[in-house]
């Protein structure tokens, strides 16, 4: 009897299912969601007086996670944090390498990993074909990159007031509009699949 817990997520039912071509499938998945988080990751602007930047990078790490699934989703997010930690540039601005790591934005990195894999066990569970579930998800999501990203941000910050109004207030609403928009996204294409396969 199937259980909740073993539910596809969206990129498990699309191409080969095993073996070498399912590897291979793996494998371009990971390489165009790291491409797509470094896009993400340069649109971007930065708020007077702010050293982190509004990017879609939130918007990528939590899609990819819900529609790769946790183990595959967290691969995609360490692949693309480890190309930056080597110095390809794949995140906000210029900077690249380790050094990025030790700035203000250096525990939303942390985070992302963490967001993929919560997002990609929510698809496990189905949450990612409920709109509402989906929501709940995002959110959860969105709390595990500001936590990291705020005890790490506090060490830059003279002060707890500092730090939210530098990596939190300004972000929003901007990240709700984007997790309204990825909430969206999942359980519309699970719909169009079900018509499909209808």
């Amino acid at each position: 009897m199937a259980t909740t817990m073993n539910k596809p997520a969206l990129a498990e039912i699309f191409g080969p299912t095993e073996g070498t071509a399912l590897r291979i499938k793996q494998a371009a998945l990971v390489a165009l969601g790291i491409a797509a988080l470094a896009l993400c990751a340069k649109v971007q602007f930065f708020l007077p007086g702010n050293p982190v930047p509004v990017t879609l990078t939130t918007f990528g790490v939590l899609t990819i996670g819900a529609a790769y699934g946790a183990r595959l989703g967290l691969v995609t997010v360490l692949g693309y944090l480890a190309l930056g930690a080597m110095g390809a540039s794949v995140f906000a601005g210029q900077e690249a390498g380790l050094t990025y790591f030790m700035g203000g934005t250096g525990g939303y990195l942390l985070g992302y990993a963490l967001a993929a894999a919560a997002l990609g066990h929510a698809a496990r569970i189905g949450w990612d074909r409920n709109v509402a579930l989906m929501a709940l998800a995002m959110l959860i999501g969105n709390a595990l990159i500001y936590v990291p990203g705020l005890l790490w941000l506090n060490g830059f910050a003279e002060s707890w007031s500092q730090t939210l109004a530098w990596g939190l207030t300004p972000f929003l609403v901007g990240d709700a509009l984007k997790l309204g928009l990825a909430a969206l996204i999942l359980p519309a294409v699970w719909k169009l699949v079900g018509k499909a396969r209808g």
